[in-house]
């Protein structure tokens, strides 16, 4: 490989796949069944070989600081992304790996020097998923102060303008921004072949979409309602242009033989064992306190148990595929998914579904 964008992710393939979240103890699950995720290194090892052999493009980290609690307690224990990234590009030759940075929780020449680390260990196969920051506890924990919404995409744009001269400029600079004050900064080794990391974002508002418009190469949206994704996919590729990796969501997967038995397995996965102390935690968080009862966060739960509040992919391997099809026709590049066990349910995805994908044309 000569060039960053002969990697997985920039690849043929009309729709990609990605790993989601199976940094963190739990994966996206926040349920009781023995099978649930464990994240020890030797499974992280293990499931990121599997990915690779299997042709998945990427894998997609969680930053996280603080766990769900409830009695599973999922993202409770976490790797840190850029150690954890390093290790799983060490032990994989071809899929595109992430390091999840919450800028407001490192330094950017720091961190710089960290993802060119990983960078040159994975021969360019590294990027960068940038998160502004939202979770006030983790923040708390640090003793960094979280900044209002738009301010916290100007500190972003900020750092990551410090980073790419950091990985571009090879004399000792001076900065002196809004947030930062440096002198005679400096980065060595540069990135892998001259280039710089792809750089992801997830923003959803119009700070963040406007962040992710000018510096990222791959946008990642939430799906609401199925009907509605269309236009919004049009919206963002019409705000950002194509000029990288694409638009892609995250979801999670739930698959059996047939129909009946992937709902069978999820009213058990979801209702016979679901962790409804951490669900109702979870729910607290993201309405900032506010009301958790109501018909609708009855289903945001019910979707925090299975997969962390994801989009919701159940059914049969045939209904996985033909959702997928639905998701590319909507104009996504791609999905990162979280499984219930990375390493178990990687037999089925890459067995099952990823040559039914091969036949509706989505994949070479």
């Amino acid at each position: 490989m000569t060039d960053r964008r002969d990697t997985p992710i920039f690849g043929p393939n009309k729709f990609r796949i990605g790993l989601f979240g199976m940094n963190c103890s739990g994966g996206l699950t926040m349920s009781k069944v023995p099978e649930r995720w464990d994240a020890s290194w030797e499974n992280n090892r293990k499931a990121a070989k599997l990915a690779d052999e299997a042709g998945v493009e990427f894998l997609l980290p969680i930053g996280r600081w603080h766990g769900y609690k409830g009695e599973t307690d999922t993202a409770g224990a976490s790797f840190e992304t850029l150690s954890w990234a390093c290790g799983m590009l060490a032990s994989t030759s071809r899929i595109n790996i992430f390091g999840t940075v919450h800028v407001s929780l490192i330094n950017p020449v720091f961190a710089a020097n960290q993802m060119v680390t990983a960078d040159l260990i994975g021969a360019g196969r590294f990027g960068l998923n940038i998160v502004a920051g939202w979770n006030i506890g983790e923040h708390e924990m640090f003793g960094v102060r979280i900044r209002d919404h738009d301010e916290r995409y100007a500190y972003a744009e900020e750092w990551l303008s410090l980073v790419k001269r950091l990985w571009s400029e090879d004399e000792p600079f001076e900065f002196k921004g809004d947030y930062f004050d440096l002198k005679g900064v400096l980065c060595k080794p540069k990135p892998w072949n001259g280039g710089a990391p792809m750089i992801i974002s997830a923003g959803n508002s119009p700070a963040g979409r406007g962040f992710a418009a000018r510096h990222a190469d791959g946008l990642f949206t939430s799906i609401r309602e199925l009907q509605d994704l269309p236009q919004k996919v049009a919206d963002l590729r019409a705000e950002r242009g194509e000029n990288g990796a694409g638009i892609y969501a995250s979801g999670h997967l739930i698959c059996r033989p047939t129909t009946k038995e992937a709902e069978e397995y999820y009213h058990y996965l979801v209702y016979e064992n679901g962790d409804w102390e951490a669900a109702e935690h979870t729910v607290q968080i993201r309405t900032k306190g506010g009301s958790t009862s109501g018909p609708q966060l009855a289903k945001m739960k019910e979707a925090i148990i299975s997969g962390t509040g994801t989009y919701p992919i159940v059914g049969s391997y045939d209904d996985a595929a033909e959702r997928f099809r639905q998701l590319s026709e909507a104009g996504l590049n791609g999905i990162a998914v979280g499984l219930v066990n990375y390493v178990n349910d990687m037999e089925w995805l890459a067995g099952e579904i990823l040559p039914r994908l091969q036949r509706l044309g989505l994949r070479e």
